[in-house]
């Protein structure tokens, strides 16, 4: 296969130690690379690099002749705000208006084809970069992380043009089910150094933990080589000077030699990621921690609701997972109860228990003063011994020399690493996650699920991430058709927001993929009757749960409802 790129002994410095040093490898016309590393390894700076944005501090890059590369940045440029879709997309092609057109049916933003840019959602920007790459004809690209802030219908788009792709690329991403289904071959950036395999994400990360382990064997054996080498070689020195024998002496040499030259070529095992993400919590003794009872939520006080909550409630213990498309209002949901906490007052329609201490993450991270220097930022969220909050940092993988760094230089993986570790530190006995997962890695993403599974108190999350909502939470509630529904499990509740989104995409013309090949045929919606099959049992499900749980714990009101509905159903179906 044709060789587009080729790399030889790339050094990249960060300015406080190398990112990556000695990374020589090539990339093949058609390969689909996905590129895995914690934050702060250096993965956007290499695209950097292949991209000609960046320069190395040694090795080289070469093309072929052939290669044709685009970038495709985490973020539009400024200059795009203030002007239309269309426009952004001939910014990038001026002669191409034929196909600007045609294009902005395929990227699904025929509707805003003359929105400002900057009203624009997260995943409609990513259609936008994404379109603007494509006109440029392309056969490689380099995504840096265009998974970040999409919700789950956009996410499944994203899923379907790469599959669809029919040239190659390397994407950077921290969604594992994407890297699995839309990459075959992966590079993990780690310990500066480049490891590649020839199978997708997870199977890539389960070979490595395998040669992890296979390192950390061999290197315990040559280590116990090498104490055995060593201390004979001690001994005996120290009988050539207590007995002035000199041939001791030179043997003990020797032997220190070879210790040396053992533990130059002592296998290298990985320090592994700089740091754990844990989250203490506390389990408060009470019926509920919150209760929704018909909250109106809206994006702003003077605005009209978009949705309402009805009848819910968050106990000790409950994990619950927010779902919804980008703009339904979960992100407002949490701000709203949020700005009544601050205030200390609930507003109409919902409230807290008064002894909870609730804590929120805010996606923007603005809870953390730019201004403030590492340990000073945290006390206002943690308020602890200036001893302790510097020890926490370090083991946070903030070494003691960066704790007079201000908010404002770090990094959104490493200021999502500092709020974490202020969250931890304080220990609530509620938390209100508001896309946490948009600045961590594959590894924080797993401690993140882990620690939401075994933390004490309740959790309210809004996530578009499938493995965090399906291994971190037990309940599971939906925002749709402008009211806020529990379903008994992650598929149905994905189930529902994807046939909503099928609905509102019904009255579209057919579009053409934007890759040469076509998609497969998708599956035939479901008739109006296989439709409401499917609601009847969604709604005996959702009956049946609430029925298992302690009666002070039903919903008699809700559970009337639904059999109402249950029973109107049947009649529709002739049962």
């Amino acid at each position: 296969m044709t060789t587009l790129i080729s790399a030889l002994s790339l050094h990249l410095d960060a300015g406080h130690g190398p990112l990556f040093q000695d990374l020589s490898f090539t990339v093949k016309l058609g390969d689909r690379i996905g590129l895995i590393g914690h934050n702060g390894c250096g993965k956007s700076s290499l695209l950097g690099l292949l991209a000609g944005s960046r320069e190395a501090d040694a090795g080289a890059v070469q093309y072929a002749g052939q290669c044709r590369l685009q970038h495709v940045e985490q973020h539009l440029p400024p200059r795009l705000a203030g002007i239309s879709a269309r426009q952004a997309l001939l910014e990038a092609e001026p002669r191409q208006h034929w196909r600007v057109d045609s294009l902005l049916a395929e990227l699904e933003l025929e509707q805003q084809a003359d929105t400002l840019v900057a009203s624009l959602s997260g995943g409609q920007h990513t259609r936008l970069l994404l379109g603007r790459a494509v006109l440029r004809q392309p056969n490689m690209l380099l995504l840096d992380e265009p998974s970040n802030h999409l919700d789950l219908p956009s996410l499944l788009w994203l899923e379907d043009f790469l599959r669809r792709w029919q040239g190659g690329f390397i994407l950077v991403s921290h969604d594992p089910r994407l890297l699995d289904n839309a990459t075959g071959k992966s590079w993990i950036l780690r310990d500066r150094r480049l490891y590649s395999f020839e199978l997708p994400c997870s199977q890539a990360l389960a070979a490595l933990a395998e040669m992890d382990s296979a390192a950390q064997a061999r290197h315990a054996g040559e280590q116990k080589e090498i104490d055995r080498i060593a201390a004979s070689s001690k001994r005996l020195a120290i009988w050539g000077r207590e007995h002035d024998n000199e041939k001791l002496v030179r043997k003990a040499k020797s032997m220190q030699k070879r210790v040396d030259r053992l533990k130059d070529e002592q296998t290298f095992v990985s320090s592994g990621s700089p740091w754990k993400l844990q989250l203490q919590g506390q389990a408060l003794a009470a019926d509920s921690l919150i209760r929704l009872d018909g909250l109106k939520v809206r994006a702003a006080p003077e605005q009209p609701a978009l949705f309402d909550t009805g009848e819910l409630w968050l106990r000790p213990g409950d994990r619950v997972a927010l779902l919804g498309a980008n703009g339904a209002g979960k992100s407002s949901l949490l701000r709203q109860c949020w700005s009544d906490v601050q205030r200390g007052e609930a507003g109409p329609g919902w409230g807290w228990h008064p002894a909870a201490r609730i804590a929120y993450y805010d996606q923007s991270l603005r809870q953390l003063d730019d201004r403030a220097t590492l340990s000073d930022a945290i006390y206002p969220l943690a308020p602890l011994p200036d001893s302790v909050r510097r020890q926490a940092l370090i083991n946070a993988g903030f070494a003691y020399p960066r704790h007079g760094q201000t908010v404002a230089s770090l990094s959104g993986g490493e200021r999502a690493r500092l709020l974490f570790l202020a969250l931890s530190l304080a220990s609530h006995h509620l938390l209100w996650l508001d896309e946490p997962t948009n600045h961590l890695d594959l590894e924080g993403k797993r401690d993140l699920a882990e620690a939401l599974a075994g933390f004490a108190g309740g959790v309210l999350l809004v996530s578009h991430d499938r493995e965090l909502i399906e291994r971190g939470c037990n309940r599971f509630w939906a925002v749709r058709d402008g009211s806020l529904q529990e379903w008994p499990d992650a598929e149905s509740a994905y189930a529902s927001l994807f046939r909503a989104s099928l609905q509102a995409d019904a009255d579209l013309p057919p579009r053409q993929g934007i890759a040469t090949q076509a998609p497969p045929a998708a599956a035939e919606p479901p008739t109006q009757a296989e439709a409401q099959w499917l609601r009847w049992c969604q709604l005996e499900a959702l009956l049946a749960a609430d029925q298992a749980r302690r009666p002070k714990h039903q919903k008699p009101q809700l559970q009337q409802q639904w059999r109402q509905e249950m029973a109107l159903l049947e009649r529709e179906l002739g049962l």
